[in-house]
């Protein structure tokens, strides 16, 4: 195993757990805004939460690639041992991102339910506002008053 090979995943492996780290971030505002009840900025939070997802997916397949190399059997605890037998410094790091991304997982998991309880919410007042729309039909498809419509007259009409 030459130094040169294992300083490009020593760099490969400390920008992963930075971008998990920036990444886990996003993920806790995403969710305090979600707490607050602040959604109308989160737009902007899916979309750099996508963007980061995709250069997280990225860093990890050029790990994955950089790891290949010399692991045949590609299991984590075949990661772990040969961390462990050529660099205590990676082996530490990957055991930093493995939590991290636990914890992202698990956020992301959080923010996925109280987005799914947000949209129950709207969906029964959505359903209760259209309800009492449709019992007050107050007006006719054509637009005009109907407020009996029972009696076939129109509002005016003697």
């Amino acid at each position: 195993m030459n130094r040169n090979h294992i300083s490009k995943l020593l760099g490969a492996l400390a920008t992963e757990r930075v971008t998990l780290q920036k990444f886990i971030h996003l993920l806790e505002q995403e969710q305090s805004l979600l707490v607050e009840n602040k959604t109308d900025r989160l737009l902007d939070f899916a979309e750099q939460k996508s963007a980061q997802a995709v250069c997280l997916s990225e860093l990890a397949e050029f790990r994955r690639s950089l790891l290949r190399e010399n692991i045949p059997s590609f299991t984590a605890e075949a990661i772990h041992a040969w961390l462990k037998a050529n660099s205590a410094e990676g082996l530490a790091v990957w055991q930093e991102i493995r939590a991290l991304a636990e914890r992202a997982q698990l956020i992301n998991h959080t923010n996925g339910e109280l987005i799914q309880m947000k949209l129950r919410h709207n969906q029964k007042s959505l359903a209760v506002l259209s309800n009492a729309v449709n019992k007050a039909n107050l007006y006719g498809p054509d637009g005009q008053p109907n407020l009996s419509p029972s009696s076939g007259r129109s509002l005016g009409s003697g």
